[in-house]
């Protein structure tokens, strides 16, 4: 249920000192967070720069660290070409390994006796891929001459294995070998006496008419084994599994049409290839024994799969969760939740179209941080998964969630239809593949940002969540020619207008749109409001009064508010950028709330926990999960008094175990429910103590009896609290109780229920104590619902109150609540079994069919040997005798 939101783009150009050069490789610097890039060599100049890239406030900073000549040895070669880029941090010295056959390191800081550039290695054949271990330990190299090499980091070889036709043995994979189809038998039931085991269709393997024949090497996340892709034959495709050792360990079984896309998913469990047939193209995968397990398709239009240049690369980032599809006129995100692939994010690409040899490079550090490389520029890209969640606060809590699919966004109100993914209630198109989407203040309009621009959806039956949403607006975004004009964001502003983040160069800026007059579903651009001075991250609004307030965070953590005469959030910066945002009105104030990629909890610049896993906020409490797999309710109040319960689920109602891996989705607090999401994508509702106790506490102080009522019953909790929790209000509301509760079984179960404990001293002891609040608490629910003692020695019965305040409402409604009033007196401490009897007996008198039923109930609820004496002592010997035929 979560999507990826763009926080940070940059684009960086050659400076003067580099202009003309084109960029030939790009990867990550850790040790000084920036990006290493080579310009050069070229078919007119053999010169190679190593490049340092780096953005310091709002310059970018280009770093020449060496260069030389690198004549290609190759005569075959046109010019020399750098094959990868490789950056060891702990000893500062870059490797560039060559596809003429050199391998050269560069140290910046060469200890005495090393040289700056040196040629370590050099493979006479050629070298076709080389790929480093990710332990930096070992590096592989294929070369032209069909073999592979492994070398150590201190460039010694360990092995050279030579790829053949012998290595199609290594697996015995399912053959069927039944020779010629028209030799086989084709008669009745044949279909039906096939062997489910075997396959309809045996791929023989056929090669790609666009394959590009290059080798592709993938490591697995644990540098145990790594992967080859390389054609056999001039005929097939083939994928060979080798151990770090250097034996072959499995080849692919024959899949036609297979390209030389590779990558190893780092969790281990998948190998990605390119697949093109006639009319798609399908990401398939591959386990380790070479077997093929599962795929899906590229939603490809007929132009972009006619594409000249349409070679597509695949990249894992380094903990699995996205796979990236480079292709010649963009690349797209993917992800994958419950066996379905979603299409998160896409990104156009310019004409000069991509490097061929490392397209992208994701951050080995931060899961969704990139590079592009193009030979004119290099792009940075950061995402963050985000949930579309619509508000949270009553009563517009519908619980409406948007998950992008492509050009698909799927809507789903758990309030009313708890459907799982990857299915989903109503289904949006867009003009183009979605890139955020975005709810207003009570979820009547959906706002999407997509790649031609933003359509607005009108979601009438959002309560009802039986007409799907129809479109209300569009506007198409304007192309000013500019590469790195880049859409990133989009939320709702006051009046129901729609704003943008959007980077045009190197300058964010803010866009609003709003409807004409006519509503006729146009769009136009209106002023955007203030706007701050800081550089923009993150554009995002929060719901106060049934409005949409925006605001944006700055790369240092600084609030600013977008609303039209809105007071400044100032107040509530945080120490740092945090890409998870939620600021609830409090009182006449605001506290914001904020999570950082590392698991920080902040509320405005407080720290409150450092293991956070999600979070979302409600009006009343704070809520969020940990990676002890507890989820943990905290009372939203002062920002200093704020407490985090402690891991103890069994005695605070405000901690919670939870599944491991859970994250939170939508909370909606009218029904007091909250959605999870396990790492697998299936879906949990929960009911958690917390919420449930403090609704039904907002509800009795509402004196909302029947839905306070309801929920003790559905859920569980013991009716003494809606007593206990306010009793002076109680009593004085005894009849709006039973007007509100009606049903006579359920009076009958409330006062079946009472005993004399505090339930809100003993069970629900109230969690939220402050300050600032005991001295409403005490007015408004008597001393926080304890009862006080009287004075003397005789404490007044907490049970016979109530059930006396009951029988004095009902005392005129006999012919309604005849079964409550015996209830009432049969239910006090000690019963009093006499005026129970009593109401029977003056029963017997007006109405003897009432009064076999009064009885009935009676002996239903006490002992009938114990009613048998109490008749006796009557001396109502007709009523002894009614009671006597009950036993």
């Amino acid at each position: 249920m979560r999507n990826l939101r763009n926080i940070q783009y940059e684009q960086w150009r050659p400076s003067a000192q580099f202009e003309g050069r084109p960029f030939t490789a790009a990867t990550w610097d850790l040790a000084n967070d920036s990006v290493l890039c080579t310009f050069g060599p070229t078919e007119s100049n053999a010169l190679i720069e190593l490049v340092r890239v780096q953005t310091k406030a709002k310059s970018q900073e280009f770093t020449l660290i060496t260069s030389w000549d690198a004549p290609c040895p190759n005569p075959e070669l046109a010019c020399d070409q750098v094959l990868s880029l490789h950056y060891f941090g702990d000893s500062l010295t870059a490797c560039l390994v060559l596809a003429g056959g050199d391998i050269v390191v560069i140290r910046e800081e060469p200890m005495p006796g090393e040289d700056r550039i040196e040629i370590v290695g050099s493979v006479d054949a050629g070298i076709t891929a080389a790929r480093w271990s990710p332990d930096e330990e070992l590096l592989a190299i294929t070369t032209k001459a069909d073999t592979v090499v492994f070398m150590s980091r201190s460039f010694e070889g360990i092995t050279d294995v030579a790829m053949t036709a012998e290595d199609l043995k290594a697996s015995n994979h399912v053959s069927v070998g039944w020779g010629k189809k028209e030799t086989q038998f084709q008669g009745k039931g044949a279909k039906a006496l096939r062997d489910p085991t075997m396959p309809e269709k045996i791929d023989e393997g056929v090669l790609s008419p666009n394959d590009d024949s290059r080798a592709s090497i993938s490591w697995r996340g644990d540098g145990a084994y790594l992967a080859i892709s390389t054609i056999e034959g001039r005929s097939r495709r083939l994928i060979r599994v080798y151990s770090r050792e250097g034996v072959l360990d499995s080849v692919s079984e024959p899949v036609g049409g297979l390209e030389g896309a590779l990558s190893w998913r780092p969790a281990g469990n998948l190998i990605a290839g390119i697949q093109r047939l006639e009319n798609q193209i399908d990401v398939v995968f591959f386990e380790r024994n070479g077997l093929r397990h599962g795929q899906f398709s590229l939603r490809l239009t007929s132009e972009q799969m006619q594409l000249p240049k349409q070679h597509i690369t695949l990249s894992w980032n380094s903990n699995s969760t996205v796979l990236a599809v480079i292709m010649a006129d963009c690349t797209q995100l993917w992800t994958m939740g419950n066996y379905h692939w979603y299409l998160k994010q896409e990104m156009k690409t310019s004409q000069s179209g991509l490097l061929p040899t490392s397209p992208l490079v994701w951050h080995p550090e931060k899961p969704l941080r990139l590079i592009t490389a193009a030979p004119d520029h290099i792009d940075g890209v950061e995402y963050v998964f985000t949930t579309a969640r619509s508000s949270t606060a009553p009563p517009h809590d519908f619980g409406v969630v948007a998950v992008i699919d492509g050009q698909t966004i799927k809507i789903t109100p758990f309030k009313t239809a708890n459907i799982p993914p990857p299915m989903a209630l109503h289904e949006l198109s867009a003009q183009s593949n979605a890139m955020d989407v975005a709810f207003n203040a009570d979820a009547s309009l959906i706002a999407v940002l997509h790649q031609d621009g933003i359509s607005v959806f009108e979601f009438k039956g959002v309560e009802a969540a039986s007409d799907s949403p129809t479109l209300a607006g569009r506007v198409n975004v304007v192309k000013t020619g500019q590469e790195n004009s880049v859409y990133q964001q989009i939320c709702f502003a006051e009046n129901d207008d729609v704003l943008t983040l959007h980077l045009n160069g190197s300058n964010p800026t803010l866009k609003r749109f709003g409807f004409d007059e006519d509503r006729n579903g146009r769009m136009e651009e209106v002023p955007s409001g203030p706007s701050p001075s800081s550089i923009i991250r993150s554009l995002s609004s929060f719901c106060q009064n049934g409005s949409s307030h925006p605001f944006v965070q700055g790369n240092t953590g600084d609030l600013h508010s977008l609303a039209f005469g809105e007071p400044s959030l100032a107040h509530c910066n945080f120490p740092i950028y945090l890409p998870w945002v939620d600021i609830v009105p409090h009182g006449d104030d605001h506290i914001a709330f904020g999570m950082s990629i590392n698991g920080s909890l902040y509320a405005d610049s407080r720290l409150l926990v450092k293991n956070c896993t999600s979070f979302l906020t409600t009006p009343a409490h704070l809520i969020f999960t940990t990676t002890t797999h507890m989820i943990k309710f905290v009372h939203i109040t002062n920002v200093n008094d704020l407490e985090v319960p402690p891991d103890d689920p069994e005695k605070d109602e405000r901690c919670r175990s939870v599944e491991r891996g859970a994250r939170l989705v939508t909370a909606m607090p009218t029904s007091l429910s909250l959605v999870l999401q396990m790492p697998r994508g299936n879906l949990e509702t929960i009911f958690p103590r917390a919420m449930v106790l403090a609704g039904i506490r907002k509800l009795v102080d509402e004196k909302n009896y029947r839905r306070a009522f309801t929920h003790c019953r559905t859920q569980r909790v013991d009716m003494n609290i809606l007593y206990d929790h306010a009793p002076e209000s109680f009593l004085a509301n005894v009849a709006l109780f039973i007007d509100q509760v009606k049903k006579i079984t359920f009076i009958d179960l409330f006062l079946s229920s009472l005993r004399e404990e505090d339930v809100t001293q003993i069970m629900y002891k109230e969690t939220r104590v402050t300050a600032d609040l005991e001295t409403d608490i005490h007015t408004a629910n008597g001393n926080n619902g304890v009862v006080p003692q009287e004075t003397g020695l005789i404490r007044s019965s907490k049970v016979n109150k109530i059930c006396d305040a009951v029988l004095e409402v009902l005392k005129t409604r006999t012919a309604t609540n005849l079964q409550n009033i015996v209830t009432a007196n049969v239910c006090k401490s000690p019963p009093a079994l006499d005026d129970g009897l009593l109401v029977v007996a003056q029963l017997m008198k007006t109405d003897e069919a009432m009064a076999d039923k009064a009885v009935e109930h009676i002996c239903f609820l006490a002992d009938v040997n114990k009613l048998y004496d109490n008749a006796l002592g009557l001396y109502d010997l007709d009523l002894t005798l009614l009671v006597a035929q009950q036993s």
